[in-house]
């Protein structure tokens, strides 16, 4: 594993691209489902700007299908390259995109970004390294996909460059930039910012029209940087890592959704609610009877317990919580 400060980040990168513009010269996907259509993976793609392209999910959770993409992916074309973000969770998916990305541009892939660690938007890695296209991810990525991820991906692929700090790539004469923020998934979550569209690829920062899986990340914390991400971006058009495509006021609507989770678990501490009572009389709020992933409802609310109404909201607490979750909840 490289683990690399933002001033060396480039060089890194140019070293890595060399060698995998000679592999890629001879390398071509591979399908390995032959009949899987962007319609069958429950796939549309639209586009965000001239070269900014949204892989949309239209999913619910939990999808029956394995090759039913669950999160969105994204796609920015430069005049000199396309850098592809967060492969879904398998071979056929991922080759899928690949394979749809031929069919937008004759430039070819130079780098492939996970937005943090989670499976459903890295488990297709395996198949990006076959290819030799180098994969850039952020912290402690390297350790938790080989740890967190390994039951529901058995050959968890790490990215090659991990980044420290924030860094920058250009596609030619296009401009990307890779900017921290916390909250979601244990110190691995960045954006992806293509500055002369005024795109944001948010990852699984936000969640919109869905509820979100908090069971990874900082109730508090994710809070205060969704505040930041909407001072930062204030008129940018968001992709999601789920849900449609975005904008500030959907980064509000999640803060006021992790707010109300905060207020409502400080309520049960006032009460003196144990996490069953809790639960027990807690429903859906009306504003939120419409979203998707409904089944993340009861676990926000029993991670709003742990963490406010118990106060466990350290590190440690919050890595063991994460680990006794299922796989399946783990993979968001």
């Amino acid at each position: 594993m490289k683990r690399l400060h933002p001033w060396v980040l480039g060089l890194t990168i140019t070293l890595v691209t060399l060698v995998s513009i000679l592999t890629l010269q001879v390398q071509a996907p591979a399908q390995t489902s032959e009949d899987l259509t962007l319609e069958a993976a429950g796939l549309t793609v639209e586009e965000l700007a001239d070269g900014v392209y949204g892989f949309m999910a239209s999913t619910d959770f939990p999808a029956d299908d394995p090759n039913s993409a669950i999160c969105n992916g994204g796609v920015v074309i430069g005049n000199d390259g396309v850098l592809v973000v967060d492969p879904f969770q398998n071979e056929a998916l991922t080759n899928l995109l690949f394979d749809t990305v031929a069919s937008l541009t004759d430039q070819p892939i130079r780098y492939v970004v996970n937005t943090h660690y989670h499976f459903d938007h890295s488990g297709g890695n395996a198949a990006v390294e076959t290819l030799g296209y180098p994969i850039l991810g952020r912290g402690p990525i390297w350790e938790l996909m080989l740890t967190n991820n390994l039951e529901m991906d058995p050959n968890a692929t790490p990215p090659d460059v991990v980044l420290n700090g924030n860094g920058g790539i250009w596609l030619g004469d296009r401009q990307i930039q890779l900017v921290e923020f916390d909250g979601h998934s244990g110190g691995t979550d960045l954006v992806v910012y293509v500055p002369d569209e005024d795109i944001l690829i948010a990852g699984d920062l936000l969640f919109t029209q869905r509820f979100p899986f908090v069971g990874d990340g900082n109730i508090r914390v994710w809070q205060a940087n969704l505040e930041q991400i909407g001072a930062q971006y204030p008129t940018a058009t968001i992709l999601p890592g789920h849900g449609p495509i975005s904008d500030r006021t959907n980064l509000d609507v999640l803060r006021a959704y992790l707010a109300y989770l905060e207020t409502t678990a400080l309520a049960w501490k006032a009460e003196g609610l144990s996490q069953e009572e809790a639960i027990a009389q807690t429903t859906i709020p009306e504003e939120y009877a419409d979203y998707l992933f409904q089944g993340l409802f009861t676990n926000g609310l029993e991670v709003a317990y742990q963490q406010i109404t118990l106060g466990q909201d350290d590190e440690a607490a919050i890595r063991s919580y994460f680990a006794a979750q299922p796989p399946e909840l783990q993979a968001l």
